[in-house]
């Protein structure tokens, strides 16, 4: 049907009939891709450009949030909410822009039918989403790789070193005992309360010769290897509280009884700060486990609320295309 047939029927009053699209405008349309590339790759180029951009934002305001001193800046808490809320933010932004750029600058499907032109726009949206987020991946793969890597890192240390966690809280000991000229160790302090004059000791007994030589050094490194074995058993055996029990009281006058009662509280106060240790080392790397948990699955919502976004965002993209 020619304009000048169709002008002519409606100054008559004949009502317009539909319009039959010509033989090679449906030949043209068979042979038409329905995938629009250079669209895709626009639509993902500027979502890549968007996240990239809010991320490092990101990253600026959250520096800005956070203070190296305890009791200062944001809390652990809500820096993590506002991280979570961040990027939830900025794959649903750029998702957006991304697959209302694809569905916007797609060719026009003549003569295809609307479902089939909505499954394409969907098809468009959701291809340039996967392909930002690819190239958003590779861009950051560095960055990626050293959060999850941390994180098995503190996972697999606590599960690997915890039978040694013990011994080696005591090891600080043994080496400080060995290197009078060293700074004492936090647990070099238990060694050396060990050999403590006893204020009420007689000064005749006080003032008894020191075994090994009259060295405290030697007496106080063997007694760091003792107690270091005593901590990687567990317990410390009978006939080694005895002997340490005889330097001790050697060196301070204190009675024998007295001399093994010290040896014992001793060895319980550092199993209790080795103990405790270890459970601070568990808790952490727990709470490491469960934040990365976390922030693993908020990441998949978002991507998966970005792929949403994106699909449909091309389909009203599109439906702007044909109404030019």
């Amino acid at each position: 049907m020619t304009d000048t047939t169709l002008a002519s029927d409606l100054r008559a009053g004949v009502p317009a009939r539909p319009y039959a699209p010509a033989a090679a405008d449906l030949h043209s349309s068979r042979h038409t891709s329905g995938v629009s590339w250079g669209a895709i790759f626009a639509g993902a180029a500027g979502a890549a450009a968007l996240s990239l951009i809010l991320l490092i934002l990101g990253v600026g305001l959250g520096l800005s949030s956070v203070s190296p001193f305890a009791g200062s800046g944001a809390s652990a808490t809500t820096f993590g909410v506002s991280t979570i809320v961040w990027i939830t933010f900025t794959q649903l932004a750029a998702s957006g822009i991304g697959g209302y750029l694809a569905g916007r600058l797609r060719t026009r499907w003549a003569s295809t039918h609307v479902d089939e032109v909505y499954f394409r726009d969907t098809a468009h949206g959701f291809l340039a989403w996967a392909i930002a987020t690819l190239a958003t991946a590779a861009m950051l793969t560095s960055a990626i790789g050293g959060i999850l890597g941390t994180s098995a890192s503190a996972v697999g240390s606590v599960a690997g070193g915890a039978a040694t966690t013990a011994a080696a809280a005591a090891a600080p000991a043994a080496a400080g005992a060995m290197k009078p000229e060293a700074p004492a160790a936090s647990n070099g302090y238990f060694v050396d309360s060990l050999f403590r004059k006893d204020a009420s000791a007689p000064a005749a007994a006080a003032s008894a010769p020191i075994g090994n030589g009259g060295d405290a050094a030697p007496m106080g490194a063997e007694a760091g290897r003792i107690f270091a074995s005593g901590l990687e058993a567990g317990a410390l055996p009978p006939d080694d509280v005895k002997y340490l029990g005889q330097q001790v009281s050697q060196r301070t006058g204190l009675p024998q009884a007295d001399a093994e009662k010290r040896v014992n509280d001793t060895f319980a106060r550092m199993k209790a700060k080795a103990d405790q240790a270890k459970a601070d080392a568990k808790e952490a790397a727990d709470k490491a486990r469960k934040a990365s948990a976390y922030a693993a699955l908020w990441l998949f919502i978002s991507l998966l609320a970005g792929a949403f976004v994106a699909s449909f965002c091309a389909t009203f993209g599109g439906r702007q295309r044909d109404l030019v």
